[in-house]
């Protein structure tokens, strides 16, 4: 099989490191970086602020961590639009999005909006899939992305443009974790995606991809069938444990993200067993079947 390839490496977006900390991405949208980056978010979390001009209200969407200048940007944000919040909804549970929620939907007044009672709150909306929210002057529909997490959740506004969290990144590729995640469940949620037909993604972290979304989702989808099939062949040469294949398959990724591959392995290696192409046993062990 070959190497998928990335289109995004042929596009003009940001270095990373260099992502502005705040844009006017459409005038429905605008994002602000917060202040926590980490090989894990990249250039940090990407905070959104929906609504439509002249409404006076907007949407925060991943508010993110519970910082004080991440807090004092987004209100900028909201003031550069005459714009107070009327809800904050979240893509998925993860600290890196969810943890300002709360705390900020009672410092605005305004409901929070997840999947989960556990992050919404008893106060808060349970969302449903498909469901349409009518907020700030515009219409937001929630898609369920499940994979990353189970409670994993998209946002389509009207422009076209979706609001996917943590389920495609602006640079590399998701991470599904086992047991948490779900590798299924995240290639339906791909396709799900793809269907829609988004004019943008803009993603939990990294650049918003606005050049042909299309062809990332298509991009996505063949490298986990690249990664499966490296794990296959690798179990076939010899590999018999995760920490072999993690060594085998990314060796030329950087040492630090092994483990978050280990986490990624493990989650392939569930849905190919459930497909009866490789034995798992007790002690860790994974064979072909």
């Amino acid at each position: 099989m070959a190497v998928p390839s990335d289109p995004r490496g042929a596009w003009d977006l940001p270095a990373f490191g260099a992502l502005p900390r705040s844009a006017e991405l459409e005038p429905l949208v605008s994002r602000v970086l917060a202040p926590n980056p980490s090989p894990m978010t990249l250039d940090g979390t990407n905070t959104y602020v929906v609504g439509a001009p002249g409404s006076g209200q907007a949407v925060v969407v991943d508010p993110g961590p519970d910082d004080p200048a991440h807090l004092a940007a987004v209100e900028a944000a909201l003031a550069a639009r005459a714009a107070r919040c009327v809800a904050v909804l979240v893509t998925h549970h993860h600290g890196d999005h969810a943890d300002a929620a709360r705390p900020w939907g009672a410092r605005f007044g305004a409901p929070v909006a997840a999947a989960s009672e556990a992050v919404a709150g008893p106060a808060g909306r349970v969302l449903g899939p498909g469901e349409r929210l009518r907020l700030a002057g515009t219409s937001i529909d929630v898609v369920p992305t499940p994979g990353h997490t189970a409670d994993h959740l998209a946002f389509r506004l009207e422009s076209g443009a979706v609001l996917v969290g943590d389920h495609v990144l602006g640079r590399g590729t998701s991470v599904v974790t086992h047991p948490e995640g779900d590798v299924v469940a995240y290639l339906d949620s791909l396709r799900r995606v793809h269907d829609l037909g988004p004019s943008a993604l803009y993603c939990g972290h990294g650049p918003e991809l606005t050049e042909d979304p299309g062809a990332v989702l298509g991009y996505y989808l063949a490298h986990r069938a690249y990664r499966e099939q490296q794990l296959v062949d690798a179990l076939a040469r010899g590999a018999g444990s995760v920490d072999e294949l993690v060594a085998t398959v990314y060796a030329e990724v950087p040492r630090e993200l092994w483990p978050a591959a280990a986490q990624s392995t493990r989650a392939t290696l569930a849905k190919l067993a459930a497909e009866g192409r490789v034995v798992l046993s007790g002690d860790g062990g994974v064979r072909p079947a």
